[in-house]
């Protein structure tokens, strides 16, 4: 019914750039929030950022200033610029949706997308 389809990860090194991108397939009333989760070996899921519809952005204190989220209502996509990257920013990276449908009035955030490896290494 409604699938999150990530790419973009990859191997860079540190100081360098990537850029990764998320998009909404199927069928839903609206998103509500799109936003990026992170998970190392060893480690629980956090936050990196997310955005609501309205434009509030939220950012993990360790990427402020280095990474930037934005979306593209009209392709139901979020990306994350990432630049200036460090070897701790090295994890799967999870595209994650808030999603709302036309009987529901709080959104539900348990879409996923599959996981993109990012690694920060010299």
């Amino acid at each position: 019914q409604v699938q999150l389809e990530e790419s973009g990860g990859g191997s860079v090194q540190p100081g360098g750039s990537l850029r990764l991108s998320c998009e909404v397939h199927g069928t839903f009333f609206h998103i509500y929030s799109m936003g990026w989760y992170r998970h190392s070996p060893g480690k629980q899921r956090e936050l990196v950022a997310d955005m609501t519809s309205r434009g509030e952005k939220n950012y993990a204190s360790s990427v402020q200033g280095r990474f930037t989220i934005s979306r593209d209502h009209a392709k139901s996509a979020v990306y994350l610029q990432m630049t200036n990257v460090k070897p701790e920013d090295t994890a799967v990276y999870y595209c994650n949706a808030g999603i709302l449908d036309s009987s529901s009035a709080i959104p539900n955030y348990d879409y996923w997308g599959q996981g993109t490896q990012v690694t920060v290494s010299s």
